[in-house]
């Protein structure tokens, strides 16, 4: 299991087994090599050396939606991650993806009003 890093420090993903989960359990995406795609089969990005979610600012070329594979088992997340590494500051050309675009990367039970 390794931990994926927003650019200011927080933890907020895990890389499991060619897939990606928020810190909850929930089913973001998967992997193809370092190509990162939604549940839906849409491109997000790539997994940095840093361990961030990353993507150029524009993207000149269309990518192709993949077919995704069937939903994988929520993994038994851990309470607790190490403090991430010192992250270098990014190029104006490469976004962090969780810092930029979180409302890709949500759910629609975290977008229902709560129970009052």
């Amino acid at each position: 299991m390794v931990p994926i890093y927003r650019s200011d420090g927080e933890w907020v993903a895990v890389f499991e087994q060619g897939n990606l989960f928020n810190v909850d359990g929930e089913w973001l995406g998967f992997v193809v090599g370092r190509e990162v795609y939604d549940a839906g089969g849409t491109y997000l990005g790539f997994l940095s050396n840093d361990r961030r979610l990353l993507r150029k600012r524009s993207m000149s070329e269309k990518r192709h939606r993949l077919t995704p594979p069937a939903r994988p088992e929520r993994p038994q997340m851990p309470a607790n991650m190490p403090l991430a590494p010192l992250l270098p500051a990014l190029p104006y050309s490469i976004i962090d993806l969780f810092e930029e675009f979180p409302e890709r990367l949500m759910y629609i039970s975290d977008t229902r009003p709560d129970m009052e």
